[in-house]
């Protein structure tokens, strides 16, 4: 859901939640209602007595790709080298 350009960047309230096997990551789930202002959202789900859902941000970009030790070990040299004229 999370990497759908629909909620990107936006407070999403969930219903009927299926999480992944030992994880607090959803797996299945409603999509209730959304907004970019998290106070509007709770509003509206307010109102509407929705008060039992689970609100989750999906961030704008995508988790950047992890990094391994060498490659972090390469960054850190690149960086110090290029302090030192």
């Amino acid at each position: 859901m999370c990497r759908s350009e629909e909620y990107r960047g936006r407070w999403v309230a969930l219903d009927n939640i299926l999480y992944e096997p030992s994880s607090t990551q959803p797996h299945e789930a409603d999509v209730v209602d959304s907004d970019e202002d998290l106070g509007e959202l709770c509003t509206r789900m307010r109102e509407a007595d929705r008060t039992a859902c689970a609100i989750l941000f999906c961030q704008n970009t995508p988790s950047p790709p992890r990094m391994t030790r060498r490659a972090i070990r390469a960054e850190r040299a690149s960086r110090s080298g290029s302090m030192h004229h």
